[in-house]
């Protein structure tokens, strides 16, 4: 089995236990996570080859951090040491009407300190099928951009197909520098993936008919904005995932996917989801997709199983998407209800 290549950063994530805000505990839940490394687990838990390349300090934060990708399945034999820090974020889970919280300490982390020429990317791609980066990793430094697009140059010279989630991160970078950026990036991309709100931060570009704050969507302009984004940067496919907010605990979800080739998209089932943990959503989303692609689903049933195992994620505290091949397949199928299991 040909291996899927995920690259970015991982970090540190601190929360308060249940609903309470920062500064009503003395206790926090230390987990990890970062986008590429939750589609790294997903796929993982999918029963696919996974490598995971990313910089992190030489210390027992790393060492833990390995064993638990390691448990997952997920190949680390690519992570570089170097650098003095992991990056941390905290969440603060919403409820209701107020919305849940992130902050990041994350400056000069390791990975935000990787260079050209740090990363040996002829041997990471050594066998490989798909690559899959995010708009994060060229978020976080000039140099980090750098090594993204020398890998992607490396991996589009070796045949790979790549991914991109376009992932804007308001407080990592400006609208006027991703869009330079990731301008330059994306047109190595074979599949885009989105949300309501990236193609507008990063290009520009919006869905016509759309009010992501009152959670009214047009499909019609999601199909006619993939459309543009195709036709602008040369991406085969482009997926948004379309979430209706209608509280922080309870979103409408749902996903659709365009195909340049035919000019044609296919729209997911809906799911109505009672948030226990929205934080890794759109991650399993790509998981699901690249998963769907690789093993020869067609658009519909790609979209499908990723719409699917993006709803199973709201449900699982953490950022890893912790279900099974099976789970996300019954739940394709139809089987929502919830009912126990015995």
């Amino acid at each position: 089995m040909k291996a899927i290549v995920c690259f970015g950063e991982v970090m540190m994530r601190l929360a308060p236990p249940g609903y309470l805000r920062l500064g009503q505990t003395d206790t926090l839940g230390m987990t990890f996570g970062g986008a590429e490394c939750n589609v790294s687990v997903s796929l993982a838990n999918y029963g696919q080859n996974v490598r995971y390349v990313t910089r992190l300090p030489d210390n027992p934060l790393t060492d833990a951090f390995e064993a638990q990708l390691r448990g997952f399945g997920v190949d680390i034999s690519h992570i570089v040491r170097g650098g003095d820090r992991m990056g941390i974020y905290f969440v603060e889970k919403g409820a209701s009407m107020r919305p849940s919280k992130v902050i990041y300490d994350r400056k000069y982390s390791s990975i935000a300190g990787v260079k050209p020429g740090d990363i040996d990317w002829d041997s990471v791609f050594d066998g490989a099928q798909w690559f899959h980066w995010t708009g994060i990793t060229p978020a976080l430094s000039d140099s980090a951009a750098e090594v993204t697009l020398e890998a992607c140059k490396k991996a589009k010279e070796k045949g790979l197909t790549v991914s991109c989630d376009l992932n804007y991160r308001k407080k990592l970078w400006t609208r006027e520098k991703a869009r330079k950026v990731m301008s330059e990036l994306v047109t190595y991309v074979d599949v885009m993936i989105a949300n309501e709100e990236d193609s507008k931060d990063v290009f520009g570009i919006e869905a016509e008919g759309s009010d992501i704050e009152s959670g009214k969507l047009s499909e019609t302009g999601y199909r006619d904005l993939a459309r543009k984004l195709s036709s602008t940067f040369g991406a085969k496919k482009v997926a948004f995932t379309l979430r209706e907010s209608i509280s922080a605990n309870d979103n409408n979800w749902s996903a659709l996917l365009y195909d340049a080739a035919s000019d044609t998209a296919v729209r997911s089932r809906q799911y109505a989801i009672r948030i226990v943990d929205r934080v890794g959503g759109g991650d399993s989303f790509g998981g699901g997709l690249i998963y769907g692609m690789i093993n020869g689903m067609n658009d519909a049933d790609a979209v499908n199983f990723a719409a699917a195992a993006s709803a199973l994620k709201h449900t699982i505290e953490g950022d890893f998407n912790r279900v099974t091949l099976d789970e996300v397949m019954a739940l394709m199928d139809g089987s929502g209800s919830g009912r126990v299991q015995r």
